[in-house]
């Protein structure tokens, strides 16, 4: 039986954008005051102008730390894991009511038309939550799992 062997496919921002746009599910690193990483599985997002988005609370570590320190990574999964990538940037974080706009494209982008957007924004004030964007500076390969290739034939 052939074996399945890893790749790890350097890409465009362009090709990176259309890996992005249907995966929702990612880890999110952000820096802890020592330095140290925090990690949070987040359901995300691209916006329009190619930021990956998150919606959260303005308490969670995540926010926290972003508003400190911007410098994030996100490891982007495939609903089976397989394959993935990871992408640094700096975030920002906005908060309810100047976020409303960008949770509307959040949710148009990731789920489509809300049957009652009014209803939308005013659950989101109501929540009290905030939106982390974060713009991409640099991303590694996009990758699968398997066999070096060296074992190709074993």
């Amino acid at each position: 039986m052939a074996r399945t062997i890893a790749r790890a496919d350097r890409v465009s921002r362009e090709e990176l954008l259309e890996f992005l746009r249907p995966r929702n599910r990612a880890i999110l690193s952000t820096r802890r005051r020592d330095g140290s990483p925090q990690m949070s599985p987040v359901t995300c997002g691209i916006d329009d102008a190619g930021r990956v988005v998150v919606s959260t609370y303005p308490e969670r570590a995540k926010a926290r730390n972003a508003r400190r320190d911007p410098r994030v990574s996100l490891c982007v999964l495939s609903e089976d894991w397989d394959p993935w990538v990871q992408v640094d940037g700096s975030a920002e974080v906005l908060d309810v009511p100047e976020a409303l706009d960008a949770f509307v494209e959040y949710y148009r982008n990731i789920a489509g038309e809300h049957p009652d957007w009014d209803e939308y924004r005013a659950a989101m004030v109501a929540q009290g939550k905030c939106f982390i964007r974060v713009t991409i500076d640099s991303w590694g390969p996009i990758a699968t799992g398997g066999f070096p290739a060296r074992l190709a034939d074993s």
